[in-house]
């Protein structure tokens, strides 16, 4: 943890010290077409620190914009779901014929050594399904 959260200041400091005047002024003139979207507030107004945008169309933003929507809210129901199993709230019943309760389930990380190879196929295979074939980004909806 203390790993992650150093090399998030050391991003953060070297990203506001290497960036000279001329090189700033040309990164924020390529951005000034998406000023208006919503989240650009000022004094900073949109930021791209990773240049994501650079020479990017209102389609590429879009997309952009509809992925992180669709993660974020992904990473909400993630919490919700920790939260459920941290609070000792488990579904009844076995996961697979052997018996294996849910309830025997771990939390977090070490859900997946518990769970077996079959049930965690079938995670991905749902997950790719969902993915690919129902959350679609559809317009006029």
């Amino acid at each position: 943890m203390k790993c992650v959260l150093f090399s998030t200041l050391f991003a953060t400091a070297a990203a506001f010290s290497s960036v000279s005047a001329p090189a700033a002024a040309a990164q924020l003139s390529s951005l000034k077409s998406f000023e208006g979207e919503i989240g650009s507030q000022p004094p900073i107004g949109f930021w791209d620190p990773l240049g994501l945008l650079d020479d990017a169309d209102q389609e590429r933003f879009d997309r952009l914009r509809y992925v992180e929507v669709k993660h974020g809210r992904i990473a909400m129901l993630a919490i919700v779901g920790q939260l459920t199993t941290r609070a000792g709230i488990h579904l009844g019943g076995d996961i697979d014929y052997s018996g294996t309760s849910f309830s025997s389930i771990g939390e977090g990380f070490s859900a997946f050594n518990d769970i077996p190879q079959a049930g965690l196929l079938q995670l991905i295979a749902f997950v790719g399904f969902l993915e690919v074939a129902v959350m679609k980004n559809i317009e006029g909806e």
